[in-house]
This record gives structure tokens, sequence and C-alpha cells, in this order.
């Protein structure tokens, strides 16, 4: 039988960008040891007492079909928590909750784009996001941008690129290379998007873990919260990577369009997940610096190891879970390197290349394990980069 080219081309016809980590696994399955750097899994497990409240709410009964826009605590605790920190106005008519961050992204372009419309995003980019756009229907369009600019966006490349397109989708603190927008760039990009008339998608799956500056939401700057829809989720911030729970937030006319949407497909996110998630968000800002904590401590030891040599380079991580490392100096490709760090080393990462063209040369460090194995894994990577670039 044959496939929709929809389902056959979500990739555009090459790789998805996860070769190295499925090998790491393999070697695993094999009974190989590997350190694991790849994907932004925590290395501590949900707390105890969001657990006993999921528990709780499940034996209580809150085991059949949710509502389908979320339930009412959790959109409510989700716009309040939005209003506190971002200043904007947000009630729960502004909020659809989603099996995940990655279900949100998909929503919010399934409300942007018709079939055929372009949507823009930036790259370096998380794996999924041309994907999802062509899951969509739409037509993916990178914006490219460089590791001497911190990989920022350039107003000309992104007024180039936005001609005839309908939607921009950003994310800060970024996934790979940790940056954080600051407020020039995200006001150019207001900019931009409101001279284009673009949609533009704020992915803040990150916005708590930040180690230098602040989280701005684009959703914040003024006339932007009409054509900007956020999207959140438990997953980082809260280490509930496995329970799926996420939101989009935005106009309430888009919201109400969404959850239409979500009566065709997703039909909700369990009860049970939701009182825990609300439970969880009401923990406050404490609770969340405490899930951060261990990346914050990384950061900063990772950027004394690199201090003390030159071959490997370090692109400014100032949030989220990772680090992009140039190993340019060593002559290999970031997937050539990250392939041959991972039969040497027995340590996995990402090349660059998984996150698109801009990042060729690089390779991502996720730094998700415990703080000596992380220490020891980054000393190696180093001294084996050195040795291939002696």
């Amino acid at each position: 039988m044959r496939h929709s080219q929809r389902i056959g081309g979500l990739t555009g016809g090459g790789s998805d960008g996860w070769d190295v980590f499925l090998k790491a696994r393999a070697m695993i399955a094999e009974g190989m040891p590997v350190t694991e750097l790849t994907i932004g899994e925590h290395d501590i497990r949900t707390a105890a007492p969001i657990l006993q409240e999921m528990h709780r709410s499940a034996l209580s009964g809150h085991t059949g079909y949710a509502a389908v826009p979320g339930t009412m605590d959790l959109r409510e605790t989700v716009a309040a928590r939005l209003t506190e920190r971002t200043g904007v106005p947000t009630t729960a008519d502004n909020v659809l909750i989603t099996p995940g961050g990655q279900a949100g992204l998909f929503a919010a372009h399934m409300a942007a784009c018709d079939p055929g419309d372009t949507g823009l995003y930036v790259d370096p980019y998380y794996a999924t996001y041309p994907g999802t756009l062509r899951a969509a229907g739409a037509v993916p369009r990178a914006i490219r941008t460089r590791a001497e600019d911190a990989f920022l966006p350039s107003e000309a490349a992104l007024r180039s690129a936005a001609k005839g397109a309908r939607s921009l989708l950003i994310n800060t603190p970024n996934n790979p290379t940790g940056v954080v927008y600051d407020t020039g760039t995200l006001q150019m990009i207001a900019d931009v998007c409101t001279d284009e008339d673009l949609w533009l998608i704020s992915d803040e799956v990150y916005d708590t873990q930040i180690w230098q500056g602040a989280h701005q939401s684009p959703r914040a700057l003024p006339g932007m919260a009409e054509r900007t829809l956020v999207v959140g989720s438990m997953s980082k911030s809260h280490a509930m990577t496995g329970s799926r729970c996420g939101w989009v937030v935005g106009p309430e006319a888009t919201i109400a369009r969404l959850i239409t949407l979500a009566t065709h497909t997703t039909y909700g996110v369990p009860g049970f997940i939701q009182d825990a998630s609300a439970f969880a968000l009401q923990q406050g800002a404490q609770f969340e610096a405490e899930i951060a904590a261990p990346f914050r401590r990384r950061n900063a030891r990772a950027a004394e190891i690199l201090a003390g040599q030159n071959t490997v380079g370090l692109v400014p991580a100032q949030g989220a879970m990772y680090l992009m490392l140039d190993v340019r100096a060593t002559g290999m490709t970031g997937e050539a390197f990250a392939y041959d760090l991972l039969e040497a080393e027995r340590i996995a990462v990402m090349p660059g290349e998984s996150f698109g063209a801009s990042a060729a040369g690089h390779i991502r460090v996720a730094m998700t394990v415990e703080d000596a194995a992380f220490e020891a894994a980054l000393g190696r990577l180093v001294a084996h980069a050195e040795r291939l670039a002696a």
C-alpha cells in the first residue's frame, strides 16, 4: 500500500538526526558501558510528592476522560503562572493543555499555517521542528545563524526569510545552543513579525533554566499577545518528561479553535496527570530552582574545565541543560567527531548537524549525568579532541 506523502516526508528525505543516539542505545543493550550525554532527560526522577498526588488523584477516580481543553484547575494555574511571570493578563480561556510540549508545537502550527504556507524556524533548532512543520502541512524554511554571533538570528536574515511566510518559531532559552535571547533580539523579532504579519510561536519549555540574564517572553512585548502562541511543558521545569503534560497559551479565539483540534486528535490529557501537574506548579519558583540546580552547577563547572584549553570552543551557555561545543579544531565534522568519541571513549553526544547546517562542526552535550560522571566525561572529551587536533 502507498503511504501518504505527508507521513513519508516528515524528515525531508534525510536522517532525522538521531543516528548516534540510536547507536549508543544499541551498544548499551549489548552490555557496553556508555556515558549518555545525548537527550534532555534529567538524571533525577519526578519528585515523590508529585507522584503521590498523581497516585491520590488516580485512586480517587480521576482516570476517565478529562475535559479536552484541560482541567479548570490546571488551566487556571498555568494562566496565573504566566500572568505573574510575564505581566500579561492571562485566563483559563487563553490556555489549552496538551500531551507535552511537542503536541503543543504541532497544535500551534496547525493554528497558524494552512497547507503550503511557509513556516520559519531558527537554525540551529530542536531536531523535531522541521518535521513538525511538515506534519502540519507547512513548508519549513530555516533561518541560518552563525556561531560567531552566538547563533542569534540577524535582522537581515530574518526579514529576507519572512517575505511570504506565515509563522516564525523561536526557542529561548535555546535547545541546542543554550543561548538566551536578549531584549533587543526579541524586539527585533517582534518588529519583523508585526511588519510581515507573522504568527510568532515561542517555545519556552526551558524558561526555568536560566544561568545568566533572565527569561523574557515575547508575548509580553507591546502588540505581541495577539499574534503569539507560547508553548510550555512540565517536562523540563519539574522533571516530568514521561508524564506528557504541556500547554499552548494564546488569544482566546485561537485557543477555542485549538480545543476543536484537540477534540479530533488527542482528546485531552489524563486527569490524574493534570492534577499532579497543577500540584507541581503550585510548589512555586523555589521548587523549580531545585530541579534546575544540577544543571546550573554543571554549567559552571564545564566553563572551568573548558577554560583550561583552546581546542574545544564553548558557545556561551546562558540557559537550558545543554552545551554547544565547537570541535572544528579537530578537523572533523560534528557527526564524525561524535561517532569517533563514541567508539573511542564510550561517550555519546549529539552531532551539531542533527540540529541544522548552522551547527556543523559542533556537538551538543546534555548535562544529564551526576556531577562526578559529567566532569569526568567532559574531561575525556576534551582530551580526545586534543589528541585529534594534534
